[in-house]
């Protein structure tokens, strides 16, 4: 890999790239690393770079002349079939990440740095002579020296045999969208802090375990852009769901049959569903249905539950064994079995805090539950057109869509609604 930096600095560019790591690989022929003084290639005595904007305005703008005489003698002395990019680094640019690091190491044999300074360079070099621009990110720094120095490193310790082995950069952060595990090293014991048991244990794959872990929850923590972004899979769909629920334990929610002290809270928290449904411009539970009367009538025959969570009701539904008269007429399909031997889902409801919890898949569950104990060959239920919520519940609790009804009496009298069944015997 051949580096050129188009730089004002090209001393402090090359006392910085000429030690360590970086120093040792172009020693080794594996790296070669220019720097070119600018001002060399100027076409007056002053070696002036830079002159007045054009329209005014503060500062001074590098001129195209000797960017393009340095960029050509640097062209002339390279290889005739390099795969080269030339890049500006702007403020401008396209932010740089360690993927843009991968592919500029993958694609090209030579890499020509731009350098800009001042108040930056004269647009006609860009436009004619420049590749991509490339940003350290949303700041401005007083030359493009920092960032050059930047790109050399990140690229130049992918190129193989700059580091000992892949594995040097494969398991640090942001090779794969994660940030790298915690590192510690002798002492074991320092200002009273220990280094993690299972790292002195020597059962390598419990470490390994251990730091891929760490690596999921650093970037759950320290980057959630990144994790937002990240799509575990595999191993790692296990470990971020222990992690979360770890974090979050899933709430434990207990059932009862509801009593009439229940009915303030079912009041509460019907309230609330129909001002969700009022807020997704769906018309269901929006003429005084379901209603008091109703969680009356379900406890009456033992069909209405509240769902608990700390003694605190947190959602109820009723679960019915009664032919329903709604669901004797049905078009544009068929229910998927005959007579009336089946349980029926009604006033299916979930207090906000409580709302993508599982808490309803619980009580769809429970609906099935009494449904064999029961001895019906299915259970149904129904609703409004457009309440997708409800839909994708039945559909992932494994109900079948079997058509139309129309709602025959209370207030919603009139309506119509989806119809979907389970079969269970």
């Amino acid at each position: 890999m051949r580096i050129d930096i188009m730089t004002l600095f090209p001393e402090a560019v090359s006392a910085s790239l000429d030690i360590s790591i970086l120093g040792r690989a172009e020693k080794k022929g594996i790296l070669d690393i220019r720097c070119h003084q600018i001002r060399d290639y100027t076409d007056n005595k002053q070696q002036q770079v830079d002159d007045y904007p054009y329209g005014g305005g503060w500062g001074c703008v590098m001129m195209a002349q000797p960017l393009k005489a340095c960029l050509d003698d640097i062209v002339a002395h390279s290889e005739e079939r390099a795969r080269r990019a030339v890049l500006y680094m702007s403020p401008q640019g396209t932010p740089f990440t360690q993927s843009v690091a991968r592919r500029l190491v993958k694609d090209y044999d030579q890499l020509v740095l731009v350098c800009g300074h001042y108040e930056g360079i004269d647009e006609r070099f860009i436009e004619e002579c420049v590749d991509e621009e490339i940003s350290l990110g949303d700041f401005v720094l007083t030359g493009g020296e920092i960032a050059a120095m930047a790109v050399t490193d990140a690229v130049c310790r992918m190129v193989p045999g700059v580091l000992s082995d892949e594995e040097c950069f494969t398991g640090e952060s942001h090779w794969e969208g994660l940030l790298e595990y915690p590192q510690y090293t002798r002492p074991e014991v320092w200002e009273g802090r220990a280094v993690p048991e299972i790292l002195r244990s020597g059962k390598q794959k419990e470490i390994d375990i251990w730091r891929r872990r760490k690596m999921l929850e650093r970037t759950m923590d320290k980057r959630p852009d990144l994790w937002a972004a990240y799509r575990p899979e595999g191993e790692d769909a296990v470990l971020a769901e222990e992690i979360e629920n770890e974090r979050h334990p899933k709430p434990v929610f207990d059932y009862r049959r509801a009593t009439e002290e229940d009915i303030p809270a079912i009041n509460a928290i019907c309230a609330a569903a129909k001002e969700y449904l009022k807020s997704h411009g769906l018309d269901q539970w929006q003429q005084g249905y379901p209603n008091e009367e109703s969680y009356r009538s379900d406890m009456a025959v033992g069909g209405g539950w509240v769902f608990t969570e700390h003694e605190e009701v947190a959602g109820y539904v009723a679960v019915l064994h009664t032919p329903e008269e709604n669901y004797r007429e049905i078009f544009d399909g068929a229910w998927l079995t005959e007579g009336e031997n089946y349980a029926s889902v009604h006033r299916i409801m979930v207090a906000p805090q409580w709302r993508g919890s599982g808490l309803s898949r619980e009580m769809m569950a429970l609906a099935e539950d009494l449904a064999y104990g029961w001895g019906c060959a299915s259970v149904k239920v129904d609703t409004h057109k457009g309440n997708g919520a409800m839909q994708q519940l039945v559909y992932d609790c494994g109900y079948k869509r079997c058509g139309i009804i129309p709602i025959l009496r209370s207030a919603e009298a009139g309506s119509l609604r989806i119809a979907y069944e389970k079969v269970l015997l």
